[in-house]
């Protein structure tokens, strides 16, 4: 089973306008709602790729209501631990032209340590062997930053394995205790090991800094300049499609779907990456939050390709 964790979760509005003007009343052409949150995205790409997954976080209010049943609809199970106060909403505005956005999110509410207690527990007691779990985004306030290593501990020493793509202190922590991957972006990447990243070779040289920290395995991801993935033994190079970019917001979210996907399969990292790439590009490719279908994906695929950075010559 796939189980994907997202501890402040939203509820997304999209605005379509014309174009940027400050200071004015403007008219949106098109509006939608979605559900918001990293793991969430992830559970919605895993079912745009007929997998099944498990949704766990915290939710409260009208708005996590909302989100439950959204979910529901997309044929996605959910296990929320319910707080007090209202889930979070976040806000995008993207041009109709798709070249330019502005994305505003809630802080969220404030999550009491009983239920971050019970959350840990109902996760413990869910731990099989050989599933997957991905915990991903940022922290509701009250929450520690330590909360996704003792995750990650639970996790793996219950024989599950642990996905982390978050940030910051939290990252950090998280990395301790040697999750099976992390996937941070370059941003992010670059802060977690010291070293800026302006290039593919900035990147592997991040990652190996990153794995130095305890995970198992380090996907960066690149945006348009693909991902590098770096374990023990070496460092690849994925390159992305050519797409044409509508909307790039929830695209590395759909990139670990894929990821997962692979991972669930049985095939290698590097090969998993080549799923993580493809559905990336598809929902890039997207107007809205949507995400790509198996036949976008599937399209996508064959264009992905994975060199080998220690081994120039050979393509995977």
């Amino acid at each position: 089973m796939i189980y994907t964790v997202t501890l402040n979760p939203a509820v997304d509005r999209e605005l379509t306008i014309n174009e940027f003007v400050f200071d004015t009343v403007l008219r949106a052409s098109e509006a939608r709602v979605d559900c918001g949150g990293k793991g969430f995205n992830v559970s919605r790409m895993l079912a745009a790729l007929g997998a099944k997954s498990v949704a766990l976080g915290f939710a409260g209010g009208k708005a996590g209501q909302l989100l439950a049943e959204a979910l529901a609809d997309l044929g996605i199970e959910t296990a929320f631990t319910w707080i007090e106060g209202e889930t979070r909403s976040n806000v995008s505005i993207v041009t109709e032209q798709h070249d330019r956005y502005l994305k505003v999110n809630e802080s969220g509410p404030t999550v009491s340590e009983t239920a971050q207690t019970a959350l840990l527990a109902q996760i413990k007691q869910l731990i099989q062997p050989g599933d997957w779990w991905v915990l991903a985004g940022s922290l509701p306030p009250g929450v520690p930053q330590t909360i996704y290593a003792n995750m990650v501990a639970l996790i793996q020493s219950g024989g599950g394995q642990a996905i982390l793509d978050t940030s910051g202190a939290a990252l950090v922590a998280g990395c301790g205790e040697r999750p099976f991957l992390i996937k941070p972006n370059d941003s992010e990447a670059g802060n977690l090991s010291g070293l800026p990243i302006h290039s593919p070779k900035d990147a592997a040289a991040a990652a190996r800094a990153g794995q130095a920290l305890g995970p198992q395995n380090v996907v960066i991801s690149l945006g348009k300049a693909g991902a590098i993935f770096s374990n023990a033994q070496s460092a690849w190079l994925a390159s992305s499609p050519t797409i044409q970019e509508r909307n790039p917001i929830g695209a590395g979210d759909s990139m670990v779907g894929g990821l997962v996907y692979g991972l669930s399969q049985g095939v290698a990292v590097a090969e998993a990456l080549r799923w993580g790439i493809a559905c990336g590009a598809a929902t890039a490719s997207l107007a809205g939050t949507a995400v790509g279908s198996p036949e976008l994906v599937n399209s996508l695929l064959e264009q992905v390709k994975i060199k080998e950075l220690t081994t120039e010559s050979r393509d995977v």
